[in-house]
């Protein structure tokens, strides 16, 4: 066999075009090849060691696999060079014949630019190997040959990448879409605390659910993209499925429900978009779901709703819906806190809405000065955040009040 004396390898020589290399050469070449793959194989492996800081950073056994593949790569090589060599390799065959043995969890652990760069590699030794186990006349079509199949090696490895993504977000939307049902339905248990850790979910994050509607003509994917892409410039984990008509967006890493909500409003679709109150966790966020839910049914009703807007901030209408869920936060947010308290704030509250809002005939009728009457109505807004003054606040302090003498926690008796 010829040796070259020079160290730097020889590059490759150009086959003339219509140039065909005989059965004998060929076979004979691919002899010569398959019993070098051992060397080749070793040599490869040696220089990514030397040369490749994230191989040496890999576990052993990983390590092992990638070994696997550049002999893998190599035997294809001879294969396809022995059976012909003139036709452009099937990436379908390339990537089973290569990939093949290696596990698929393997994807997992070297991205594409490192398999790509594994690739140039091993070509990149196998043709300074080929001028010392080939005679000069064959090596010029066989540098020829392997500078074709590593091209197409680099297409195959290309979409074996794309095949595991889109696979692997395949799976994950349909994780996702299972959580965020689960969450809904209020059956949250370590299994799906699990699940969604295996999507990246961080434990231990303050959580809020929002709904609302499905933009028509956007896909999927641009969808749950831009609202991911809206939400994580103030939270930190985002979960979205369409539930029918609905968008369900499941945020963690929450401060402000409102302002999370306010993050991805513009992504969906038209009508009310409606955010729930704060829970502690994902095992918990069923309760803000809940909420949303409830909300969300009735949200229409308020003509001047803002929007995201908050489910509390709709109780009035869940109330007249018939939802006991909300006749208890209204008890507990505005009806009891009245009742409580040591002044007359409830009678003055019942007398004002029965004199039209109107703070002078309120001190006529309770025969107190009418800055009594502002300084009560004041601490009504201080204790309850609803304002008396505001037509809004005013229509849920009503309700609230009727809902109190209903309950039996009267507001206006002192």
């Amino acid at each position: 066999m010829a040796t070259s004396p020079d160290p730097r390898p020889r590059r490759p020589v150009a086959v003339a075009p219509g140039h065909r290399i005989d059965l004998q050469q060929r076979v004979r070449t691919a002899d010569v090849l398959q019993r070098a793959m051992g060397s080749l194989s070793t040599a490869a492996t040696g220089r990514m060691e030397s040369d490749v800081a994230w191989f040496r950073e890999l576990k052993a056994e990983d390590r092992s696999w990638v070994g696997l593949i550049i002999q893998a790569g190599i035997r294809s090589f001879v294969d396809w060079w022995r059976t012909g060599g003139e036709e452009e390799p099937k990436d379908t065959t390339l990537a089973t014949a290569v990939f093949g043995a290696a596990p698929r969890a393997l994807a997992g652990v070297i991205t594409l630019q490192q398999t790509v760069d594994l690739v140039r590699l091993g070509i990149d030794v196998v043709e300074e190997q080929l001028d010392q186990v080939l005679e000069a006349d064959d090596s010029a079509a066989v540098h020829a040959a392997i500078l074709r199949y590593g091209r197409e090696l680099a297409f195959a490895t290309a979409r074996v990448y794309a095949r595991a993504a889109e696979a692997r977000g395949a799976w994950d939307a349909r994780l996702e879409a299972l959580i965020v049902d689960t969450v809904v339905r209020g059956e949250a248990d370590d299994g799906v605390l699990s699940r969604a850790s295996a999507l990246g979910w961080q434990p231990g994050l303050g959580v809020c659910v929002v709904i609302g509607g499905v933009p028509a003509e956007r896909t999927e994917t641009d969808l749950f993209g831009a609202v991911r892409r809206g939400a994580l410039t103030v939270v930190r984990e985002v979960l979205c499925a369409i539930q029918g008509d609905r968008l369900v967006v499941v945020l963690g890493g929450v401060d402000s429900e409102r302002d999370a909500a306010a993050a991805i409003a513009d992504q969906l679709g038209p009508g009310p978009v409606v955010v729930g109150p704060r829970a502690d966790d994902l095992a918990s966020a069923y309760t803000s779901a809940r909420e949303a839910l409830a909300a969300y049914d009735v949200a229409r009703a308020w003509l001047e709703a803002p929007r995201p807007v908050h489910a509390l901030d709709l109780l009035p209408e869940r109330i007249l819906a018939g939802e006991r869920a909300a006749v208890d936060h209204l008890l507990d947010r505005v009806s009891r806190p009245l009742a409580e308290h040591r002044s007359a704030l409830g009678g003055t509250l019942t007398t004002f809405f029965a004199q039209r809002s109107s703070i002078e005939a309120t001190a006529r009728t309770l025969f107190v000065h009418p800055n009594t009457v502002r300084y009560r109505l004041a601490q009504v807004a201080e204790l309850t955040g609803c304002s008396p003054s505001d037509p809004r606040d005013a229509f849920t302090l009503q309700i609230a009040l009727t809902v109190g003498r209903q309950q039996g926690t009267d507001a206006t008796e002192q």
